[in-house]
C-alpha cells in the first residue's frame, strides 16, 4: 500500500508511520499542502492522509482540489482521510468530498481501521450522531407582539 501524507507536524508523521508501517506500506511525505496533487499525479496512492492545517494549503482545500481534478477527469479517484483538529471540523471535512476523518488526538487502532475502511472503498466518520440517536431540539417560545400588547 502506498501512502500520500501531507502534514507539516512532525510528531503526526511518526505518529501515523507507527501505527500504519511495515514491510507492505510506502510513504511519501507532503509538507506543503500545494505539492500533494503533483505527488498525485506522479504515482496514483491508494490512500491519501491530509491533516486539516498544513502550512499554505490546509487539508479541506487539497481534498477540494483533488475531487475538482476528479471530476474534471484529470486524476482517479483517490481515498483521502483526513485528520481534523476538533469535532466542529466534521462539516467541513463531509462537504469537501473526504472519504472519512479522524478527530485529534489519533491513536493506532482508529489510524489503522479508518485506513482500512477508506483504502478499501469505504467511508470512516467520526462525530456523528449515529442514527438511533435521538436529536434534541431546543425551541424557545417567543411571544407575539399580540400577547404581549394584551399581557400589558
Amino acid at each position: 500500500m502506498h501512502v500520500i501524507l501531507a502534514t507539516d507536524a512532525d510528531w503526526l508523521v511518526d505518529e501515523v508511520v507507527a501505527a500504519l508501517g511495515g514491510p507492505e506500506t510506502t510513504f511519501t511525505h507532503c509538507r506543503d499542502g500545494r505539492s500533494v496533487v503533483g505527488v498525485v499525479k506522479g504515482r496514483t496512492p491508494d490512500l491519501v492522509i491530509l491533516d486539516l492545517q498544513i502550512g499554505t494549503m490546509g487539508g479541506i482545500a487539497v481534498t477540494m482540489d483533488l475531487r475538482l481534478d476528479e471530476s474534471g477527469g484529470t486524476l482517479p479517484h483517490v481515498p483521502i482521510l483526513m485528520l481534523l483538529d476538533r469535532q466542529a471540523d466534521v462539516h467541513m471535512a463531509r462537504r469537501s468530498g473526504a472519504d472519512g476523518w479522524l478527530i485529534k488526538p489519533l491513536d493506532a487502532l482508529r489510524l489503522r481501521r479508518a485506513s482500512k475502511a477508506i483504502a478499501g472503498g469505504g467511508c470512516f466518520a467520526e462525530g456523528i450522531p449515529a442514527v438511533d440517536e435521538p436529536v434534541i431540539e431546543v425551541v424557545e417560545e417567543v411571544a407575539s407582539e399580540a400577547e404581549v400588547a394584551t399581557a400589558n
